[in-house]
């Protein structure tokens, strides 16, 4: 019994490379276990399949147990997750048949049990000497991430290069963090392309951090250190339901009887002047609970997490500083993207809307606004989570009906007295009601704008004809929103049973 005991010690204690630590920590990197380490609680974690090792004979002597990836389960504040961390020390952490099957386990248990599922990925991409059995047993995985979609939540961690087949399964997962400087995702690499296009880049301006981040939106959050990242991911763990079934996790953080006072001087009575949302979003919701998603991505769109006397919320708002608040292509496929998440795991939609409508342009048109504008609208019409929505200023056109429309299934619609809601702004539909007088006289214009300002560009229309719920002082915003959700929180819809919608991708 010693012997054996013996061998078990030596054989585990072989799993751990101290040559391949320094390497890591040389260019600022943790190992898989490090992170691990850091991530999950003291002394949670429990690997599994820690001696799997390749299968192929072509690569006998290189093989390793783990084969390239730690996976197992531990816990993060408590409760169960589970996770695997690429070994980029193993052949450049490329995803081999075991690699593979390992990581494949680990989702198949996170989708049985109703637990998060984490990954940390460190990968050059397949393992080009196991041929088509790397590329089967890729398509595993990614056949998974789709089947727990919208059953638990899933988390992909750019620890280093991720390329190849490595950068699909955190496309099809619900966030993707990024390290600035040591992280990247494409799917060809800068030597590929130059041979192919003679295109000269490297692997920062291909798909650094901040081009997946800023330019391209694959990525959704950006962190300067791989501690920073994993504590990221621990935030954003405090907000989610370990599944659909279970409800968000409720956290008394507020008072819901404090007035936002700072509300009225924060956003300006002139539609024309911009301000800063999240500055707004910062006075209506619990103290330091907005947790930003997409920071860097279509500016235009601001969404996140945060609580309101303690229960969690998805927030939807425009950023009047960015275009204008306007809903263009990349704002759109930001805010369907993530109603549909909020709607997968109960987190009730508040939305805050200063918006003059879809974004005007060729280049728009061209690329598809019409397409990529209607998802925003299928996503919201698809929900059945509490949505709610409030008007600070502008509400025009299209984007009032995707965003304000209690014909697109809102619950409650609130406005503030500053509240304009029409079908475009006074100057441009005067420009059309009035054009023949404004032809005969240019001084016309700002008279008559300011008449059919006057006239239609308040909440009380819409507030007769039943379209707004109530009417209040900005003062009295948290309050309002609160005693709305309170109420909503037991709502239940039906709809019409169907195998699954055709959304306009």
């Amino acid at each position: 019994m010693g012997e054996k005991v013996r061998e078990f010690l030596e054989r585990s204690k072989a799993l751990d490379d101290k040559h391949a630590a320094e390497v890591q920590h040389k260019k600022g990197k943790l190992t898989a276990r490090e992170r691990l380490k850091y991530l999950l609680d003291t002394g949670s974690f429990a690997e599994l399949d820690a001696f799997a090792e390749l299968q192929s004979k072509d690569l006998e002597a290189r093989k390793k147990s783990r084969d390239g990836v730690i996976t197992g389960y531990g816990t993060v504040s408590k409760k169960p997750v589970y996770v695997y961390a690429q070994d980029f020390s193993f052949m450049g952490g490329s995803m081999g048949e075991m690699h593979n099957k390992k990581i494949a386990n680990v989702m198949e248990l996170a989708l049985k049990t109703g637990c998060p599922c984490i990954g940390l990925l460190d990968s050059g991409g397949a393992r080009i000497q196991e041929g088509i059995s790397a590329l089967d047993t890729g398509g595993r995985i990614f056949q998974l991430n789709t089947m727990m979609s919208g059953i638990v939540p899933q988390i992909s961690a750019i620890m280093g290069p991720c390329a190849g087949i490595a950068v699909y399964s955190p496309a099809l997962t619900d966030f993707v963090f990024m390290v600035n400087k040591t992280s990247y995702m494409f799917i060809t690499g800068p030597d590929v392309i130059k041979t192919v296009t003679g295109e000269a880049i490297d692997f920062e301006g291909l798909g650094g951090a901040s081009v997946q981040n800023e330019k391209s939106g694959v990525a959704h959050f950006m962190a300067e250190n791989e501690k920073q990242c994993l504590d990221m991911i621990k935030i954003l763990l405090s907000y989610l339901p370990q599944n659909n079934l279970e409800s968000p996790p409720y956290h008394s953080t507020d008072i819901l009887a404090r007035e936002a006072k700072r509300l009225q001087g924060i956003v300006p009575e002139d539609p024309k002047k911009t301000y800063d949302i999240k500055d707004v979003i910062t006075e209506i919701f619990d103290r330091k609970s907005f947790f930003e998603i997409g920071v860097n991505y279509a500016q235009n769109a601001v969404i996140g997490f945060a609580r309101l006397n303690g229960y969690v919320v998805g927030v939807v708002a425009n950023q009047p500083k960015v275009l204008a608040g306007c809903l263009d292509i990349n704002s759109s496929g930001k805010i369907s993207r993530f109603v549909r998440f909020c709607d997968c795991f109960s987190i009730p939609l508040i939305n805050l809307v200063d918006v003059t409508g879809y974004l005007p342009g060729t280049e728009q048109e061209h690329n598809g606004i019409i397409r990529h504008g209607a998802k925003v609208l299928y996503a919201y019409s698809e929900a059945t989570v509490p949505k709610i929505s409030l008007v600070l200023r502008k509400a025009y056109g299209g984007a009032y009906i995707a965003l304000v429309s209690k014909g697109m299934g809102f619950d409650k619609v609130i406005a503030w007295p500053t509240a304009e809601i029409a079908v475009m702004g006074a100057e441009q539909a005067v420009s059309i009601i009035n054009r023949d007088e404004i032809t005969e006289n240019p001084k016309l214009k700002s008279e008559l704008s300011r008449q059919y300002s006057e006239k239609y560009l308040n909440p009380y229309i819409a507030a007769s004809l039943g379209k707004i719920d109530m009417i209040i002082e900005p003062k009295n915003t948290r309050i309002a929103l609160g005693k709305c959700l309170e109420m909503l929180l037991s709502k239940r819809e039906k709809k019409p049973a169907k195998k699954h919608g055709n959304m306009p991708l």
